[in-house]
């Protein structure tokens, strides 16, 4: 039996929220801008994000990459697997790199440092949910949709063992 959810952003905010960081995002963007996505739970967010700026008249190239930290749990292992790097090459590119939590800062570091360490000319973050009372190491995203208490969320491409990507908002699970 799924756990009862109680919804913490709507629909509504989210999509308004997305249409103002494209707009925040924009003026920073040169041209020929990789934005890359860290799948799984950032894919409902990069669509998003992506269309926004392409109503800008915002090219972009699109890339993914497949990192993990949590296993079927609800809290971080710490340690940060690549299961699919990037498939374009970064080399002398600005890089818009999406995620869905900017949580420990783990997972984020590592993706930024990773693609510096690939010739990325200059890296941007950004983040639909930003969760500082978890944050391990010193890391901040350039640009961020939320930031929200120190809650397990899901929805929105954001998971509890592959369950929740599908709902249309964040929500937080709820004790039953």
């Amino acid at each position: 039996m799924r756990p009862p959810i109680e919804i913490l952003l709507s629909e509504e905010m989210i999509r308004a929220r997305i249409a103002q960081l494209a707009e925040e995002i924009a003026p920073r963007l040169r041209e020929d801008v990789l934005l890359v996505t860290l799948m799984n739970g950032a894919f409902v967010f990069g669509a998003d994000l992506t269309r926004a700026l392409a109503r800008l008249g915002k090219p972009l190239t699109l890339d993914f990459m497949v990192l993990s930290s949590y296993g079927s749990g609800t809290v971080t292992s710490g340690r940060i697997t690549t299961r699919m790097d990037l498939s374009i090459d970064p080399t002398g590119r600005q890089v818009l790199l999406v995620d869905d939590i900017l949580d420990s800062g783990n997972t984020l570091l590592m993706a930024s440092n990773h693609l510096r360490d690939k010739g990325a000319a200059d890296v941007l973050t950004c983040v639909l949910l930003d969760k500082p009372a978890r944050r391990r190491v010193p890391m901040q995203a350039d640009f961020i949709g939320f930031e929200i208490p120190n809650l397990f969320v899901v929805g929105f491409g954001i998971d509890y063992d592959q369950m929740f990507r599908e709902l249309p908002f964040v929500g937080h699970l709820r004790a039953s």
